[in-house]
């Protein structure tokens, strides 16, 4: 393992006399009952095993069977009542409402409700939360994201004790919200060396019954400027599957030595791509040309390259962002975008509509770079939805595609196109009449399947662990 002692003077750098002594407290409560620990906890600790069954048939649920239109359009999405037969975590079998089970498999009650595919949370930091402990708010930010990395400096080790059962939390929460996967950004850097994404792994494959995961190596203070590249290696080597990076050019002290390396550790260990990219201008658009160069030159990176945030996307004019979007889609790159707001935003339609796989995530929960994150990835469809003006049926219907990893019961045509036999059975049961009334009105996640297994609400009598 390389990790450098957090105790030692090389192991961190010292931060000013203020803004240690107003994290005591903060500290304290985070470690309240581990403070004479010596090492982080690694054994298996959390939630009990989700309710399974090797077969089931999911009767009487509700399922969209295409669009209704009149003189001007979609007027209404139709639906049919069916049963879903369950085996081994997959579709077997989509068949009638009033289908009798095969012998020996238990029928459920879908109660009428409508199946929708579950949630992926496509960018969340389960790491660098507060959730499940005391409220804090976050100071007001000084020096920018470079602030918010000294102070990590300091916080970071301090969370280590803590960071099973935290993200265990959250967890349960994208769960009881219809997530059943997510993409887990976990920190890298000289003071915690590995641990954080050890710790991960473990939880992560503990929970894998119901819920399903990737995990980033993320070099919040850069893997070159902080001199990472070794302990990045033997953060994917334990268990990461894939290889984060930060703005090259404002934090990791040089486009070129930065994205060559990150492409060159992904391609010599067979990892993916993610790289957290805020920077604005040309820098990031610079920095998204040199990751696409090295893409078109290496085909075996294709379809394994995300960038999130990509906020120099704002920056361009239509005629370039248009350019710039087929680029990406040709090399089949993906961007997460946690959707902002402010005076410019995201040009998410034109990255759909010239074939780009779009996903969103959560960020953040609860902790010092935000407090807003809820962890429901159906309100993000919402956000997209009210953002961009996808205001009738079959927008709104459409939107869910960036909260399940681009599946869709209908097609834009109204083929029916979900659940298919051979899908995996990752789906929630939602009190809807329709995809567009679920985004709209937010319906509750009544009952939610990770590979046919129930992990959170209730069905017919059964209730989740």
């Amino acid at each position: 393992m390389n990790m450098i002692d957090s105790n030692s003077p090389a192991g961190r750098k010292p931060m000013d006399g203020p803004v240690l002594s107003r994290r005591g407290v903060l500290a304290a409560a985070l470690a309240a009952g581990a403070a004479s620990a010596a090492a982080p906890a690694f054994a298996a600790k959390g939630k009990a095993p989700a309710v399974k069954g090797d077969s089931f048939l999911l009767r009487n649920v509700l399922l969209e069977s295409g669009y209704a239109r009149d003189a001007e359009g979609i007027a209404a999405t139709l639906t049919t009542k069916a049963s879903i037969l369950i085996r081994d975590g997959k579709v077997a079998a989509v068949l009638p409402a009033n289908a009798p089970a095969p012998a020996g498999v238990v029928a459920r009650d879908g109660d009428g409700m409508l199946l929708l595919p579950s949630f992926r949370d496509m960018h969340i930091h389960l790491d660098k939360n507060y959730y499940g402990g005391p409220w804090v708010a976050p100071r007001k930010r000084k020096n920018g994201i470079r602030g918010l990395i000294e102070l990590e400096k300091i916080l970071n080790p301090q969370l280590l004790p803590t960071l099973d059962d935290r993200a265990g939390k959250i967890i349960d929460l994208m769960q009881r919200n219809g997530t059943t996967f997510a993409r887990v950004q976990c920190n890298v850097d000289p003071s915690i060396g590995t641990h954080y994404v050890e710790i991960m792994r473990a939880l992560l494959d503990r929970r894998a019954d119901g819920f399903g995961s990737e995990l980033v190596a993320f070099p919040q203070q850069g893997f070159i400027s902080a001199d990472l590249i070794p302990t990045m290696r033997a953060a994917l080597a334990a268990g990461a599957t894939h290889v984060g990076g930060i703005d090259p050019t404002a934090i990791d002290g040089g486009m070129e030595r930065s994205i060559d390396a990150l492409m060159q550790i992904a391609l010599d260990m067979n990892k993916g791509v993610d790289i957290h990219l805020h920077e604005p201008g040309e820098t990031g658009i610079a920095a998204i040309h040199r990751i696409a160069d090295q893409v078109e030159q290496t085909p075996a990176l294709k379809g394994r390259v995300t960038i999130s945030h990509a906020f120099s996307l704002m920056s361009l004019n239509e005629k370039d962002m248009a350019a710039l979007a087929t680029r990406l889609a040709s090399l089949d790159m993906a961007v997460i975008s946690t959707l902002p707001f402010g005076g410019r935003i995201m040009p998410v339609p034109a990255l759909l509509d010239h074939g780009v796989r779009v996903y969103t995530g959560t960020d953040t929960v609860q902790g010092f770079w935000g407090v807003f994150g809820s962890c429901d990835i159906l309100e993000k469809a919402k956000l997209a939805c009210q953002l961009y003006g996808w205001s009738d049926e079959q927008g709104i219907a459409q939107s869910l595609r960036i909260a399940t990893g681009g599946v869709t019961p209908l097609n834009v045509a109204g083929d029916q196109i979900w659940p298919k036999v051979g899908d995996a059975a990752d789906m929630v049961l939602v009190p809807a009449s329709c995809s567009a009334e679920a985004v709209a009105r937010q319906s509750p996640r009544k009952a939610v399947f990770h590979a046919g297994n129930l992990v959170a609400g209730a069905l017919d009598g059964v209730t989740a662990a």
